[in-house]
C-alpha cells in the first residue's frame, strides 16, 4: 500500500500585505509614533546656529577657547539631529554629530554624541527641569586624565532665551562633585 502525502507550497505574501499587517499596540506605539510635549520642547533646538566657548584642558592651566558652527534638523518630529563644525581648543579641527529624543517609555530624554577628534560614542541619559528651561545629559566616558579609567559626566544644555543657550560639560571627581570643564554659549543665526 502506498501513501501519498499532500505537500503543500509555502504562504507567499506580498509587499503590500507585509506593510498592511495588523499590528499589535506594542508595535504600533514604537512604529507610528506621535511627538509629545518632550519632542516638541528639542525642537528648540532646530535652526542654525553659532558657538563660542572655552574648556580647561589641564587643571591649572588657561583655559582654551575655540567657536564654530552647528546645524540643527528633525527626524519625524521625534529626534533632532546636530552636527557641529569647528575648531577645537588646540586648533585643529573638529565635526561632532549629536542626536537628541525622547523614550516615553522610560521618561527619559536620551541620544549620543560622536566626534571625529574621538573614538568613543557617548551615550546619553537625561531629565529636563520643571521649568522646561535646563536638560541635563548623563553618561560615562574615558576619564581625561586617568587612561584607563572610566568617568561620569552630565552635559547641560541650559536655554536663556529661545536664540540663545548654553552648554556645560562637567565630570564626577573623586570628592563626588561636579568639576565643570567647558561651557559653550551657542546663538542662533540670523
Amino acid at each position: 500500500m502506498s501513501v501519498t502525502k499532500t505537500q503543500t507550497k509555502p504562504e507567499v505574501i506580498s509587499k503590500k500585505q507585509e506593510i498592511e499587517a495588523p499590528c499589535t499596540p506594542e508595535q504600533e506605539s514604537v512604529i507610528r509614533a506621535e511627538p509629545r510635549k518632550e519632542h516638541r520642547w528639542l525642537h528648540k533646538l532646530v535652526g542654525e546656529w553659532t558657538y563660542e566657548g572655552e574648556a580647561t584642558m589641564e587643571p591649572g592651566k588657561p583655559p582654551m577657547k575655540f567657536h564654530g558652527t552647528e546645524s540643527v534638523r528633525s527626524l519625524g518630529g521625534l529626534w533632532t539631529l546636530a552636527e557641529g563644525r569647528g575648531e577645537l581648543p588646540d586648533g585643529g579641527p573638529a565635526t561632532t554629530i549629536m542626536t537628541l529624543g525622547y523614550d516615553p517609555q522610560r521618561r527619559r530624554f536620551v541620544g549620543t554624541f560622536i566626534g571625529s577628534m574621538m573614538t568613543h560614542l557617548w551615550v546619553y541619559d537625561g531629565v529636563l527641569n520643571a521649568a522646561e528651561k535646563v536638560l541635563t545629559l548623563h553618561t560615562e566616558g574615558p576619564d581625561m586624565a586617568v587612561e584607563g579609567k572610566i568617568a561620569k559626566y552630565k552635559d547641560v544644555i541650559e536655554f536663556k532665551s529661545d536664540d540663545h543657550r548654553v552648554l556645560t560639560s562637567h565630570i564626577l571627581g573623586d570628592d563626588g562633585k561636579w568639576h565643570g570643564f567647558m561651557t559653550a554659549h551657542y546663538r542662533r543665526k540670523k
